[in-house]
């Protein structure tokens, strides 16, 4: 071929990846828009990630990349609106709670008892579960939602994370999960991802030396792995600087974790001093829950898509019977405009 012929054919080649180019672009990414309509799939570990990826699509999809940095961030737990679908984001946190049935053993917390009103009546003011809420840890909650909303069978929900880890270790052979070392599994939709909280650095081979040790707490959070990609995970979890976040963690050509950044002993603070310590994946990284194949999950209990779950009504816009306190203006009579809220005057000296 002359090289003429080479350079007429250069602009077509070019073109053609730039094509290819554009259309892994297109596919890459969580997949949570897709999956989020999958919640009655036939297999377990899609309606896993669908529920969970729902969740992250309602938040407002924040997100930490690869590099430990936090993005996109705009409703948080305590606050009253802000939700995609214009709730209010302690609310659907007290509906974790109260639809994951872990409402009851926290009756000792103040305010859990309002919970069960306020995650189901959007125009009760529910102080004291707005309260709880702020207060209480629920990244377990969370989780233990998404698995019952999922349907996976032999899964007991807890607000302590730490308990379903146990189970895996203790006995496996009724746990829907295997527990691996993070860096060993090749995650993918359906497994958990889990830190020991700030503290002591354990490790893996720390957590199962607490673990067995008996049945003591140990702090801890778990993300759900809702999708892969060639070089990365991506995983949702509760409660994750106060919300529903989606978080990415590079991988290597065998699916599995590459470069994890791990929390050690004596390691410097972030500060503005230190920016380079300030990454929000760089934790104790000491479990991975790997879900078990879907014909070893049959054996555990029924696989089918349980049926929808109520959902909380939409926030109202006005109110007929009002609550003091809630925010929401009285409902125009026939005739008559719509109410209008009076602006916010910010006090004086605020920004």
């Amino acid at each position: 071929m002359s090289n003429f012929a080479r350079m007429r054919r250069l602009p077509v080649l070019l073109l053609g990846l730039a094509l290819m180019f554009a259309a892994d672009t297109a596919s890459a990414g969580d997949g949570c828009a897709d999956l989020a309509s999958r919640q009655q799939d036939p297999q377990v570990s899609t309606r896993i990630a669908a529920v969970a990826c729902a969740e992250s699509l309602r938040w407002n999809r924040p997100f930490i990349d690869t590099e430990g940095r936090l993005a996109s961030l705009t409703a948080y737990e305590a606050e009253d609106r802000g939700l995609q679908d214009g709730g209010a984001p302690w609310r659907r946190v007290a509906f974790y709670w109260q639809a994951s049935g872990l409402l009851p053993g926290m009756a000792f917390k103040p305010g859990a008892g309002d919970c069960q009103v306020a995650a189901m009546r959007p125009e009760s003011p529910g102080l004291g579960c707005r309260a709880f809420v702020v207060d209480t840890p629920w990244s377990a909650a969370f989780v233990g939602w998404v698995m019952q909303r999922a349907g996976v069978p032999g899964f007991r929900a807890s607000a302590s994370h730490a308990d379903y880890v146990r189970a895996a270790l203790r006995d496996p052979a009724a746990s829907p999960y295997r527990l691996q070392a993070p860096q060993d599994a090749q995650l993918q939709a359906g497994d958990l991802l889990c830190y020991a909280r700030a503290g002591q650095v354990l490790g893996p081979a720390g957590l199962r030396k607490r673990l067995e040790a008996g049945n003591g707490g140990v702090p801890m959070h778990c993300d759900v792995v809702v999708s892969r990609e060639p070089g990365r995970v991506y995983l949702v979890g509760g409660n994750v600087q106060q919300a529903v976040t989606l978080r990415i963690l590079p991988t290597n050509a065998e699916n599995r974790l590459w470069n994890l950044p791990q929390r050690a002993e004596g390691d410097l603070p972030c500060s503005p001093d230190m920016p380079q310590a300030c990454d929000f994946n760089r934790q104790d990284w000491v479990a991975a829950l790997v879900l078990r194949p879907q014909e070893e999950l049959a054996a555990l209990g029924a696989v089918t898509p349980p049926a929808p779950v109520a959902e909380p009504p939409p926030a109202p816009t006005c109110c007929v019977n009002c609550v003091l306190g809630s925010g929401v203006p009285r409902c125009p009579l026939p005739g008559q405009a719509p109410p209008r809220r009076l602006p916010e005057v910010p006090l004086q000296g605020a920004e």
